[in-house]
């Protein structure tokens, strides 16, 4: 029969696919999160699962009415309701963002298949889209000896994969598929520390993260001051920009931010320390925990094509990616230091702003523009900041508040295609827009607004160009002095 090669649990599936008219059908947690992995297809199309299809880990409908207009409307002519396209919504993605699918999950057969519709391209696409996964797995058990990691067969024998050495730089990403089992080891004793269920894109550390950085006979104030000088004179060296201010404020795609928020939402719990050794005190790291969760490379990849077309767009000039950092989480009490990124690599920048929770007050990222002027600009899970990262002066000196408040943030590099590590020296490129160094006129703040929140976006200038971000302090940077009298300015210690 049609079903023969499929398990019995996958046959039995193929026959109980109830249609639903509406996505806020699929079934969520308590955090109004999809929780599982759905196959999604137009009423009268008839699937059968995948070989991959894990029915406790996948769930089939076939939709009509809205839920089909949400999904479908939008595919190109050629694939069209009649041949039956199908999509794969995964499992952690937000309720209301579950129709924001990322492209390739998209099964859009350009004519329709004979029979019940299960054939090979389907299978590729369902294997490649929906069931393939990666597995990041980290060591923080055992600094000497590298763990072994097994693969499960599901007769329970273990076929060796690899060993983990100590350490995120140590970390090894693998591509896997949902329902597939891994056991990590001791080396010597080949003691079970752990079988790992591969539900969704996992990044799993066994042991506890060391403390980000030693404190032992540091003086931070006088490593701060250092930091302050270095970073204004790596600024003043970047004379090419690419923006009338140097940043502004945007918004992800909702596809690129619904699969980024399930990254993260799934692998909450798995977060660790961020190392911090021998990289500074950009972080306040010594008077609270940063945590930080790796992103898998194959993810990556698929993101940072997506994110390099925003960044173009709003440098004006063509790009190539570089660096993505993140997730980074901070915790009440965070404080980023006014710094600028690496030069060689770092010209044009995203900040995603991915998750954030329980603050009592806006946690704004502050920036100074080309004219030396500080913004403070308020963002919200899935807003993004483009900004020149090597020349503009940022960072978010105030300190996060909230008693169980955290703050999770993606960072992702650029620079221009194709001039390399010099694209700082090419003076010929004109910018698109030129940097407003000098503003007419001046700003304003209602005196009636007291709170933050209330003046944060509320400053009013009679130089329009200068945005609705000025900060409420309207502070200017002349030199480094002036970054420590605003570290110092916004430290807890002055609070009353």
């Amino acid at each position: 029969s049609a079903t023969a090669s499929l398990s019995p649990a996958a046959a039995a599936a193929a026959n109980d696919v109830s249609t639903i008219s509406s996505l806020d059908e699929l079934q969520v947690d308590e955090n109004n999160r999809v929780s599982s992995h759905y196959i999604l297809y137009p009423e009268g199309c008839n699937y059968y699962p995948s070989q991959a299809f894990v029915p406790s880990l996948f769930k089939a409908h076939a939709v009509k009415g809205a839920a089909q207009d949400v999904l479908f409307s939008d595919l190109p002519p050629e694939s069209s309701i009649e041949n039956c396209p199908a999509v794969c919504v995964e499992r952690g993605v937000q309720q209301h963002l579950a129709g924001a699918v990322l492209p390739h999950r998209y099964y859009t057969p350009e004519q329709k298949a004979a029979g019940r519709l299960r054939n090979q391209d389907y299978e590729m696409w369902f294997g490649n889209a929906c069931s393939k996964v990666e597995v990041c797995l980290l060591n923080y058990y055992d600094r000497e000896n590298p763990l072994v990691v097994y693969w499960l067969k599901t007769d329970g024998s273990r076929v060796y994969q690899f060993d983990l050495s100590w350490g995120e730089q140590s970390t090894v990403c693998i591509n896997s598929y949902i329902g597939h089992m891994f056991e990590v080891t001791t080396k010597n004793s080949d003691e079970t520390l752990g079988k790992v269920p591969v539900e969704f894109n996992l990044i799993l550390p066994f042991g506890e993260s060391p403390p980000s950085d030693h404190t032992h006979s540091r003086n931070f104030t006088r490593e701060i001051q250092t930091s302050l000088r270095h970073e204004w004179i790596r600024q003043d060296r970047i004379k090419r920009t690419f923006s009338p201010l140097g940043f502004a404020k945007g918004r992800l795609p909702d596809d690129v931010f619904a699969s980024l928020s399930a990254l993260y939402y799934n692998n909450q719990n798995n977060i660790c320390l961020e190392e911090w050794g021998g990289k500074g005190v950009f972080v306040n790291w010594w008077e609270t925990e940063v945590a930080f969760l790796q992103i898998p490379w194959r993810i990556k990849e698929l993101h940072q094509e997506r994110l390099k077309d925003m960044v173009s767009a709003w440098s004006g000039v063509e790009v190539e990616e570089t660096v993505m950092y993140g997730f980074r989480q901070y915790q009440e009490g965070a404080r980023l230091l006014t710094h600028v990124d690496r030069h060689t690599t770092h010209a044009v920048s995203l900040i995603v702003n991915i998750a954030q929770g329980g603050l009592e007050e806006p946690w704004p990222v502050e920036v100074y523009d080309h004219g030396g002027r500080l913004h403070e600009v308020v963002m919200e899970p899935g807003d993004v900041v483009y900004y020149e990262s090597a020349k503009n002066l940022h960072g978010r000196n105030r300190p996060l508040k909230g008693k169980n408040g955290y703050y999770v943030n993606l960072f992702t590099h650029y620079r221009p295609v194709a001039e390399g590590d010099n694209w700082w020296s090419n003076m010929d490129a004109i910018p698109r827009s030129p940097p407003v160094v000098e503003a007419k006129g001046d700003c304003h703040l209602d005196l009636k607004l007291q709170k933050l929140e209330e003046q944060l976006g509320h400053v009013q200038c009679d130089d329009k160009r200068l945005g609705a971000n000025v900060s409420p302090e309207m502070a200017k940077a002349y030199n480094a002095n002036d970054l420590m009298a605003w570290w110092q300015y916004t430290s807890p210690d002055n609070e009353q």
